[in-house]
């Protein structure tokens, strides 16, 4: 056994350092400055949108998509319950209620067919929708030939948490560009980083300007500091923007890596019955590869293929936990298939990371392949 194989570690070298060493001589080190204002138009023309800023976390991005859509308290807000917590945790910020909705069984995105169903539920009860907020589950995009026109035929928003999809692709529009904005996460993990940060992305003008200002203290335009309204220290600093830089100019050779990798496992699978790989299309960035393990056919259970690698160092993690089993959100309202329910405790998410060398890559495929062939 030789070192810890990570689920998605970051991937950065020579060029990232250059990149930061020549933003960090350059004197600009605060939440502005050359890095930022060129980040934010280099990740709005790789997403296809007109405007853009750059914030200190994908979390704080859909905090003020949401807060620029006028959500606020009383109010619901859908979003998936197959999700990480931030999705959740941002429309708890702005004071509305989370309503949680299962998933397509095949992708693991919000099920179109359910949010219709919670819509004219909560309109029948005179309940105000903020938004609808799906997510692109680990990079693949959800169906939104279905959820654009269900918002708008009933006028909610519509932001789209891309926090896992930046070079993802749905029927040829790149991920991120769906609704009134979308919001991408550069967290250490994510398919490229800037440590942390995220960038939001909208083609109303007005909207980003709004979150602009909302994301520098609301501070006013005058000589003295002056603020008329609560704001957010929600920037993004030139040092991490000039690494994001750098990143977002290898992301289509990242992306490829975490792609081929997708195809071994697909592979190593393709013969075992009751196993197959979660959600992912020729235009998915493959962020994170799952598995889903029906035990009945397969004969075994996610967690023992977990702990068979976790043997050989390698680190593995279950489907994200369901938003509505999440003690936190206890009690919140939740429209469920129990499709969610079972990619929990049937998914497994296998190391993807573009950092990976072909040793390591090739330690992965000989554990799985000796642990199949045990079972």
């Amino acid at each position: 056994m030789t070192g810890r194989i990570l689920l998605s570690a970051p991937d950065v070298g020579e060029l990232e350092e250059a990149y930061v060493v020549e933003a960090l001589r350059s004197g600009w080190v605060a939440p502005a400055g050359p890095a930022v204002d060129a980040f934010e138009r280099e990740v709005a023309a790789r997403a296809g949108v007109a405007h853009a800023v750059a914030v200190s976390s994908g979390t704080a991005g859909l905090h003020l998509a949401l807060l620029a859509c006028g959500a606020s308290a009383g109010q619901a807000v859908i979003v998936p319950t197959l999700t990480f917590a931030a999705t959740a945790n941002a429309v708890a910020y702005t004071g509305a209620d989370p309503v949680f909705v299962d998933c397509d069984p095949q992708t693991g995105n919000i099920d179109p067919v359910l949010v219709a169903q919670t819509i004219a539920e909560l309109r029948a009860e005179g309940r105000t929708i903020g938004a609808v907020m799906p997510v692109d589950l680990f990079g693949t995009c959800a169906d939104y030939n279905e959820l654009i026109p269900l918002c708008d035929q009933f006028g909610v928003p519509l932001i789209e948490d891309a926090a896992e999809s930046l070079g993802s692709s749905y029927r040829g529009r790149p991920a991120g560009s769906f609704g009134a904005a979308g919001v991408i996460s550069f967290n250490g993990n994510k398919i490229m980083t800037t440590s942390g940060g995220g960038m939001l992305l909208s083609d109303n003008r007005a909207l980003i300007e709004r979150c602009r200002h909302l994301s520098t203290q609301a501070r006013q335009p005058v000589p003295h500091y002056q603020h008329e309204e609560i704001g957010y220290n929600y920037r993004l600093s030139n040092l991490l923007a000039a690494l994001g830089r750098a990143q977002l100019s290898r992301l289509d050779e990242m992306i490829a890596r975490r792609r081929a990798l997708r195809d071994a496992y697909a592979k190593v699978f393709a013969s075992v019955d009751g196993v197959e790989l979660l959600g992912a299309d020729d235009e998915a960035n493959c962020w994170l590869t799952s598995i889903v393990v029906d035990p009945s056919r397969a004969g075994w259970q996610a967690s023992d293929l977990a702990q068979h690698l976790a043997g050989q160092n390698i680190e593995t993690r279950p489907v994200f936990k369901p938003m509505h089993l999440q003690p936190v959100f206890a009690g919140a309202r939740a429209v469920l298939s129990g499709a969610s329910e079972r990619l929990f405790e049937q998914g497994l998410t296998l190391p993807s990371g573009s950092v990976l060398t072909e040793h390591d890559r090739q330690r992965i495929l000989e554990t799985i392949t000796e642990f199949l062939g045990r079972n």
